[in-house]
């Protein structure tokens, strides 16, 4: 079946298409730079280690598409503007950005330090702002781009001892309103994927923790964790020309989470 002279599936397709995904090296970053690529992307993978997205290349090479690598500290606004332009430089323009580099600290919100909360903001909130500010006006220029920012449960919810990582989170699905506001007009179009539980490095200390656990699987109406792979799908969807409708959207993949 067709729309026009497009297949429904060619809809999906990122061929042709350059994305730009932080926080590659592992975990959610990881499996949708991999994603990206098997739908035909070429993409820049970054982390804050020289080899960090080692593991990444070469999965996305085993696809038939390139990869490069860039070493950012997304703690340090100079490092993330510079990201951004080694990012271009390397390929001559990004397409997709997707902000999925992140962090998150833990402690009682009396005994919070100020440096966590400085460094968690940084990550999570002024590096996406500061990579869609770069990123963007080149899309805009080209009147054509797509924008996915990884926002959280703790987009909607309070959560517990960790403070700095709700308000950081809750600002991303603000900016991509805010973002989609000014620039859906431009045909850049800013939307967020609020993943639920999923078994990553920021979820291991819940994972570990039997009580913990037990209740975040309970509470989960499809009664598990999610797989890094699972966030994919709505990603490309998100990437691709299947959502060129779809502005200042933020979409739960949380296993029933929030319906509960």
């Amino acid at each position: 079946m067709t729309v026009g002279d497009t297949m429904y599936l060619d809809l999906f397709s990122l061929q042709g298409k350059t994305a730009l995904v932080t926080g590659a090296s592992r975990g959610l970053g990881q499996a949708l730079a991999i994603g990206m690529a098997r739908a035909g992307a070429d993409v820049v993978c970054s982390s804050s280690a020289a080899g960090g997205t080692d593991a990444s290349r070469r999965a996305i090479a085993s696809f038939g598409r390139t990869a490069f690598e860039v070493v950012a500290d997304l703690s340090d606004s100079d490092s993330v503007i510079a990201l951004a332009e080694s990012a271009e430089r390397l390929t001559g323009r990004i397409d997709i950005l997707v902000n999925a580099g992140g962090t998150i600290s833990r402690s009682a919100a009396v005994d919070y330090s100020l440096s966590d909360w400085q460094r968690v903001i940084n990550v999570n909130l002024n590096a996406t702002f500061l990579l869609c500010r770069q990123l963007g006006a080149g899309m805009i220029a080209r009147n054509s781009g797509k924008i996915i920012n990884i926002a959280s449960m703790l987009s909607y919810q309070g959560g517990i001892t960790v403070p700095a990582y709700t308000a950081s989170k809750h600002g991303v699905v603000g900016l991509t309103k805010a973002l989609a506001n000014e620039w859906a007009g431009k045909n850049v179009q800013v939307n967020a994927i609020a993943p639920g539980y999923f078994r990553t490095d920021n979820t291991r200390a819940l994972q570990d923790d039997p009580v913990r656990n037990a209740e975040i699987e309970k509470r989960i109406p499809a009664g598990k964790w999610g797989r890094p792979e699972q966030l994919v799908g709505a990603a490309i969807f998100l990437a691709s020309e299947a959502s060129d409708y779809v502005n200042g959207h933020t979409l739960a993949v949380d296993g029933g989470w929030l319906a509960r």
